[in-house]
């Protein structure tokens, strides 16, 4: 995904602007250093800072996708690395454990229907109670 490059709508507009008065006189000086050659100068300091700034973000793009191509490779690599080690000691030994590898003979089997959430939670059944009674729980009866 591309970051979305600037425009400047100050900028097209001052240089529509300078376009409009260069048409009155192109060296028109208003005094407090308003001139023309000044806005003409500052309109192409925007406009070349305007595009130093698209061209980073173009080349920021191009580093952050070379940086994810680069991060797939290492994970690739980082699965076969262990996938070796399994392969030479085996997936039970202390070496494939060493590598970052869970043991075969370490792993906790899970029973059917056992959950790790299931544990930690409230009571699935709630008896049906009045708690607006001064705190005590009555049972409410239709």
């Amino acid at each position: 995904m591309a970051r979305k490059k600037r425009t400047s709508q100050v900028l097209e507009k001052a240089a529509r602007r300078a376009a409009s008065i260069n048409s009155i006189n192109p060296n028109l000086d208003l005094g407090n250093g308003l001139t023309l050659p000044a806005f003409l100068t500052l309109i192409e300091t925007m406009r070349t800072r305007e595009n130093i700034y698209n061209t980073s973000l173009s080349n920021l793009d191009k580093l952050y996708l070379e940086m994810l191509d680069t991060e797939r490779e290492l994970a690739d690599m980082a699965e076969h690395m262990l996938l070796g080690v399994a392969t030479r000691y085996g997936k039970s030994s202390v070496e494939y454990g060493m590598a970052g590898g869970v043991p075969k003979n370490q792993r906790r089997k899970k029973l059917r229907g056992e959950s790790l959430a299931s544990s930690s939670q409230e009571p699935l059944f709630v008896a049906n109670v009045d708690t607006n009674t001064n705190g005590k729980n009555v049972p409410v009866t239709n």
